[in-house]
């Protein structure tokens, strides 16, 4: 599913916020809510079991606070780039959930949770949350370019000509570079074809 268009009153509200606006923030939420849901839901649904606490609504309030309620304003480029920003939002929601539940069933031999977010083949199997996050890091720090991509194809669900536009890059590039990082994420999470 492709992200829906915001329209140009969230553009406007995206640009007031950009230039610290902190009222806009109020007006933005309702006309992108329904955006938010749809990559939390995908988050959700593609990713197992991440706790019966943790809902689409929860998590994009979460990820909302975290978005705004940063010492400096949000700068966006494009709706392509929101949803990367909100994807890594959630993403980091989602990995301090994971270890604060970690932490409560340390010794306890907790079931293993799960979460798969990246398209293609990499979607296709489930990796832990913690492990997916940290092979994520290592992938950045190699190349935070392909970091990047897999954020925003596999975390926003953005198609290759969206992740193009956010990243100001060719599609050609994206494809390559989206190859590449599912081939470097395989040899750091064995579990995934």
């Amino acid at each position: 599913m492709e992200p829906s268009e915001f329209g140009p009153d969230a553009t406007r509200l995206l640009q007031r916020i950009e230039a610290g606006d902190a009222l806009a923030s109020e007006e933005l939420l309702p006309l992108m809510y329904d955006e938010l849901r749809r990559i939390a839901g995908g988050y959700l649904r593609r990713g197992g079991e991440v706790g019966p606490t943790l809902q689409p609504t929860v998590l994009v309030n979460e990820a909302w606070l975290r978005l705004m309620g940063g010492s400096t304003p949000l700068s966006v480029k494009s709706q392509g780039h929101f949803c990367a920003i909100a994807a890594r939002a959630m993403r980091n929601v989602l990995v301090d959930h994971q270890r604060a539940r970690g932490a409560d069933k340390r010794g306890a031999g907790g079931e293993r949770e799960t979460l798969s977010g990246l398209a293609a083949s990499v979607e296709e199997q489930g990796a832990p949350v913690l492990e997916l996050h940290e092979a994520l890091e290592k992938l950045e720090a190699f190349d935070p370019e392909l970091g990047r991509v897999v954020e925003m194809r596999a975390f926003a669900n953005l198609s290759i000509t969206e992740t193009a536009e956010a990243l100001g890059l060719s599609t050609a590039t994206v494809e390559r570079r989206w190859r590449v990082a599912r081939a470097w994420l395989r040899e750091f999470l064995p579990n995934l074809r």
